[in-house]
């Protein structure tokens, strides 16, 4: 059987379990030009939560009844398509289940002697060509620049500054605890850490950024933002990939209120989308392949177990129980 996890209820505010149902259905078959997934890993990113919303976005939300949308891996047991054979490992739009039957356009094939599957989910997935794009085509970064980096050890934060250590950027995180802050600092290679829970950012902003920022990519919003709208420098940029505090607000956000150092500053503010990219995935997956094989780019996965564990995995993204990208095995590998 297949187990699925469907979108039961829309979430207001912070989902809870019964958000989800798990289900059970036949093991799909392969028609005409497709192919069938058995799923090993399912990637849990903060983007699931805008998703589930009912409201207009850069992609159509999830309807009641239908599998949760998440990026997966898995081997091709069963094929029709003659771009796929039995036997490939591949990566795509598969959703929270540990089967599934696709066209295989939003598949991609993926070598898992090179680097374990997980780190298709992650660094040489989706949040890695969130990191490579945003930090380097939105952020445009220089040698010698400072950078600030929110959300610094998560999925994205954690490529994101690494890329730009190997850029030559002075580079300063913001996490969640010292633990986290240490791991950023000791294993990523940053040049500093701000822990916001037990620190105060716009202060310690002042300490290690005496001079201000030049980039900040923000996965975070909120009043972290406005702290780094408040150290931009001039021609400063804002690369804007994610608004985690803000995802499970019951009420619209305010904005930003230090706006007015972008004008201030000749500085700029740019929202992107990492599927506006989605042309030159290859280029980004080389690089950051190089670079791993280099030693200069680290991947760190946190990896749950169980489709049935699924909730309590995905509330990690938000209660900061993990550090690096969050993976939940669906299946045992075979």
């Amino acid at each position: 059987m297949n187990k699925q996890l469907i979108l039961k209820n829309r979430p207001f505010g912070e989902p809870d379990a019964n958000t989800w149902e798990l289900i059970e259905s036949e093991i799909p078959s392969a028609g005409e030009g497709e192919i069938v997934v058995e799923q090993y890993y399912v990637s849990l990113d903060p983007a699931m939560r805008g998703w589930m919303n009912d409201q207009k976005s850069y992609i159509p939300p999830v309807q009641i009844g239908e599998v949760m949308r998440a990026g997966a891996a898995g081997k091709v047991i069963e094929s029709n398509n003659p771009k796929f054979d039995v036997g490939d490992y591949v990566y795509g739009w598969g959703g929270v289940q540990q089967y599934a039957v696709t066209d295989g356009m939003t598949y991609h094939k993926v070598d898992k002697n090179l680097v374990p599957l997980p780190v298709y989910t992650g660094t040489l997935g989706m949040p890695g060509m969130t990191a490579y794009f945003g930090i380097l085509d939105v952020g445009e970064i220089k040698e010698g620049e400072v950078v600030l980096i929110s959300g610094a050890a998560g999925a994205v934060g954690s490529v994101a500054g690494q890329i730009a250590k190997i850029k030559g950027c002075h580079v300063i995180g913001i996490a969640g605890g010292a633990e986290k802050c240490a791991y950023v600092i000791n294993e990523l290679g940053f040049d500093s850490c701000i822990d916001y829970k037990n620190e105060n950012v716009k202060a310690k902003l002042k300490e290690y950024a005496p001079k201000g920022i030049d980039v900040y990519f923000d996965n975070v919003g909120g009043e972290i933002l406005n702290a780094a709208l408040g150290r931009l420098r001039k021609f400063g940029r804002v690369a804007l990939c994610g608004a985690i505090s803000q995802y499970n607000a019951t009420q619209l956000p305010q904005g930003p209120s230090n706006y007015l150092s972008l004008l201030i500053n000749s500085a700029k503010m740019e929202g992107f989308i990492v599927m506006n990219y989605a042309s030159r995935y290859g280029e980004a997956g080389r690089q950051m392949g190089q670079w791993m094989a280099e030693g200069k780019l680290k991947s760190k996965e946190h990896i749950d177990e169980g489709i049935e564990n699924f909730y309590s995995t995905f509330m990690k993204l938000f209660n900061g129980n993990k550090k690096g990208k969050l993976v939940l095995k669906v299946a045992d590998e075979n």
